[in-house]
């Protein structure tokens, strides 16, 4: 069973949706609680149904939408995993409020630090750590493309992997990579806080959970970028604590 299907069958009784939006970064699902996870953008050419149900999404079932995860449409695929987190229950009693870059810069300091997926804590970060290496699809000066990740993650003393390889369904393998001795993190809005993704490897769970969902609909409605967004929470789970 791959995590990602080991985490939708661990997931609650299925909720009525009360609303999906589809914002120009973040997607938000409200079903019994509200979700958060990246707009994975489409490559399609203009014209292309890229969210085929638009405007029924809110009639159906949490766990209706949560079967988007498997679309070949990023966008619809991005829904599903909003879907996953609007059904996650997240014990907060173990969790702490840090910023995953503080986390990875303490942890990375003087070792190799590989990171899937481009934040903007980037620059801050190079400074703070021995090596960096930035690991992204779309890869800018500086940065390694997708396919390096056979060669740098299992030399990575630290690892970080965005939450929006659940969407393009990589981290399973992703996760298979890392060396067995590596500090693995997944980071990012689209991560579910799940305890079952240490069962897999992972040593950190650094994710958002919303905690006044006007306000998250209002600015992600209206195109904000994480730091835009309004009611939410960082939160960051330690595998030692369970």
């Amino acid at each position: 069973m791959s995590l990602l299907d080991d985490l939708i069958a661990s997931l609650p009784e299925d909720a009525p949706v009360r609303s999906v939006l589809v914002g120009l970064h973040w997607v938000v699902v409200c079903s019994r609680f509200c979700g958060m996870a990246s707009t994975l953008q489409s490559e399609h050419s203009h014209g292309t149904l890229d969210v085929r149900e638009a405007g029924n999404l809110q009639s159906k079932s949490a766990r209706e939408l949560i079967q988007l995860i498997h679309s070949e449409s990023t966008v619809e695929a991005s829904i599903g995993m909003a879907a996953i987190n609007s059904l996650l229950e997240v014990d907060e009693t173990h969790a702490v409020e840090l910023n995953a870059a503080d986390v990875l810069a303490e942890r990375g300091r003087g070792k190799n630090v590989a990171l899937v997926g481009r934040f903007p804590f980037v620059s801050r970060l190079r400074q703070s750590v021995g090596q960096l290496w930035v690991i992204e699809k779309r890869p800018v000066e500086g940065d390694y493309p997708d396919y390096a990740a056979l060669e740098l993650l299992p030399r990575a003393d630290v690892v970080a992997i965005t939450g929006t390889t659940f969407i393009n369904r990589t981290i399973d393998g992703l996760l298979a990579l890392c060396s067995p001795e590596a500090t693995v993190m997944v980071l990012g809005p689209s991560t579910p806080l799940s305890p079952i993704l240490f069962d897999y490897g992972v040593d950190i769970l650094s994710g958002t959970r919303v905690v006044d969902e006007n306000a998250v609909l209002r600015t992600v409605g209206q195109g904000a970028s994480f730091r835009q967004v309004g009611g939410v929470k960082l939160l960051t789970f330690v595998r030692e604590a369970y």
